[in-house]
């Protein structure tokens, strides 16, 4: 994958909506191979987007983040 991919999740900070949304597009732009879609395929880049923000989400708001003080 792309090694310039920001990494989201600092040990004990949640990442912002934003953050989150930016990376899903990162991401979307990396494996589709465009920047911005074609007309015909607009709708589809954003539905991916949706989908991967939604599971990235999900998944950075229910991992367990242990204090250091424990």
């Amino acid at each position: 994958m792309c090694r310039s991919i920001k990494t989201l999740r600092p040990p004990y900070n949640n990442p912002t909506d934003e953050e989150i949304n930016a990376a899903a597009l990162q991401y979307v732009r990396k494996i589709s191979g465009f920047r911005s879609p074609s007309k015909a395929n607009r709708a589809a880049f954003h539905r991916a987007l949706s989908e991967i923000a939604g599971s990235s989400a999900t998944l950075l708001h229910s991992l367990r983040i242990q204090n250091r003080q424990n």
